[in-house]
C-alpha cells in the first residue's frame, strides 16, 4: 500500500493512504483515472436526463439521471475512496444529504446531537423532523460523560460535528462509536471542517460521514453539493431509495465542479492550515481580541485528541472580541477578507455566527455553547498570509474610533 507523509504546520508528521494509492493521488485522479471510451482525463459532464436501453430488460447501467448519472457516480466513488468507505452518495446540498440521512430513523427514535453545530441542522431537526416523531438531545459531545448520560433506550444515533461549528470543540469519535454501538445504533460524523484530507471518521469507528461538499471539497465558493459516505450495504440501499424518490440528487455539472475542486484538495488544505496557524497566532496577540479558538494550538483543551484522530487542524478559526461594539466596525472594515456566509473556499471569509449561521438556535443554547455577540468565525483561504494579516490589522485600527 502506497503511503504519503503529511507535515502539519506545527511540525507533526503523519502518514495516510487510501486503497492502493495515497490520498493525494486519489484526490487528483479520482476513482476511474480517465474515461475509458475516449481516454478523457477529465470526467465528462453527462448532461443527460435519460439513457438509451439496448433492448427490453437490458441496460447500460444508466437509465435516468435522478437515479444514477455517470458524472455523479464518479464523484460518489471518489469520495468513498477518500473517506475509506464502500459507498458514496451525492446530493444537491449538504442539507439535502442530512435530510436524506435522517429518514433512516423512525417516529419514536431518539438522536443525540452536538449542541455546537451548524444552525441549519438544528432548524431541520427541530422544525421539520420533531413533528414527525423523532426526538433530539442537544449535548456538548466533546464531554463523553454527557453523551453517555444522554443515552436512552430508544437512542438510535449520535450525530456530531468535530471540530464543532463554530467553537472548535473536538469530540472523541472512537468513544462515541463505542457508546452508540453498544445499543445497536449508528455514529454520524459531519466531517466538513477537516475534509477527508485531514480526518477519516470511518476509520475511527463512525458508521456514516457527512460533507457539505460546498465547502472544502469543491473549494471555490461556486458549487452546492452534499455527500454521504458509509460501508453498510443495508443503509446504503435505504439511502439510495431516498435519493431516488425525493430527487435531491446532485446535478451532473455540479458533480463535475466538485470533482474538479477535489483535485486540488491536498494543496488547498495544506495552504489553508498554514495560513490559519499564522493568523491564529497573530490574533492571540492582538489587544482587542479576548480569546482565539483554533484546534492547532497545543494549549487547546482537545489538542491531544485532535492529534490522535486527525492528521491536521484545518483552516477554521473562531475568535471573541473584548468589545462587542467592535464587531460591526471590523466586519465593515475588512476588504480582502470578505464578510460572507459559508467556508472552505480559496477566498477567506469572515462570518458573524450569532446573526448568520446560528440564528435558528435558541439564545439559551447559544450562550451555553459559547456563541456570543462577540464571536466571529474566520475561514482562512489560500491568499498570502501577510496580506490577510494586514487586512485584519487595518480593520482593527478602525475599531474604537469616534467612541
Amino acid at each position: 500500500m502506497t503511503k504519503t507523509t503529511h507535515t502539519s504546520s506545527d511540525g507533526t508528521k503523519t502518514r495516510h493512504s487510501t486503497g492502493g494509492h495515497s490520498l493525494d493521488t486519489v484526490a487528483v485522479r479520482g476513482a476511474r483515472l480517465f474515461e475509458p471510451h475516449t481516454g478523457a482525463i477529465s470526467t465528462p459532464i453527462y448532461q443527460n436526463t435519460t439513457f438509451r436501453h439496448p433492448g427490453l430488460f437490458e441496460s447500460t447501467g444508466f437509465d435516468y439521471s435522478r437515479v444514477i448519472n455517470p458524472t455523479r457516480s464518479e464523484l460518489e466513488r471518489t469520495i468513498a475512496l477518500l473517506e475509506g468507505g464502500d459507498y458514496g452518495l451525492a446530493f444537491a446540498s449538504g442539507m439535502g444529504a442530512i435530510s436524506a440521512l435522517i429518514k433512516l430513523y423512525q417516529p419514536g427514535d431518539h438522536l443525540i446531537v452536538s449542541e455546537d453545530l451548524y444552525g441549519g441542522t438544528y432548524r431541520l431537526f427541530t422544525e421539520y423532523y420533531e413533528p414527525y416523531g423523532l426526538s433530539f438531545s442537544w449535548v456538548d459531545t466533546s464531554d463523553c460523560m454527557r453523551v453517555e448520560q444522554a443515552l436512552q433506550p430508544k437512542t438510535k444515533a449520535i450525530f456530531i460535528e468535530t471540530p464543532s461549528n463554530p467553537m472548535m470543540k473536538v469530540t472523541d469519535i472512537r468513544r462515541c462509536a463505542e457508546l452508540i454501538h453498544h445499543q445497536g445504533g449508528q455514529l454520524i460524523v459531519d466531517n466538513t471542517f477537516l475534509s477527508p484530507y485531514f480526518q477519516n471518521p470511518l476509520r475511527s469507528g463512525a458508521d456514516m460521514v457527512i460533507h457539505s461538499g460546498t465547502k472544502y471539497l469543491s473549494g471555490h465558493n461556486d458549487t452546492l453539493s452534499g455527500l454521504i459516505v458509509l460501508s453498510n450495504t443495508q443503509l446504503e440501499q435505504a439511502l439510495r431509495e431516498v435519493q431516488k424518490s425525493e430527487g435531491a440528487s446532485l446535478s451532473p455539472f455540479d458533480a463535475w465542479l466538485t470533482l474538479r475542486g477535489i483535485k486540488t484538495l491536498a494543496l488547498r488544505m495544506e495552504r489553508c492550515e498554514g495560513n490559519a496557524f499564522r493568523i491564529a497566532q497573530w490574533l492571540q496577540e492582538h489587544p482587542r481580541v479576548d480569546q482565539v479558538f483554533f484546534t492547532g494550538f497545543p494549549d487547546h483543551p482537545h489538542y491531544a485528541l485532535s492529534c490522535s484522530q486527525a492528521r491536521g487542524f484545518g483552516g477554521m478559526i473562531s475568535f471573541a472580541l473584548k468589545d462587542p461594539a467592535d464587531v460591526p466596525v471590523l466586519l465593515k472594515s475588512v476588504s480582502l477578507i470578505l464578510f460572507a456566509e459559508s467556508l472552505g473556499g480559496v477566498e477567506s471569509l469572515i462570518t458573524y455566527p450569532l446573526v448568520q449561521t446560528h440564528s435558528a438556535i435558541p439564545e439559551a443554547m447559544r450562550r451555553s455553547a459559547g456563541i456570543t455577540d462577540r464571536l466571529l468565525r474566520l475561514s482562512v483561504g489560500i491568499e498570502d498570509a501577510d496580506d490577510l494579516i494586514a487586512d485584519l490589522a487595518s480593520a482593527f485600527a478602525c475599531c474604537g474610533k469616534d467612541r
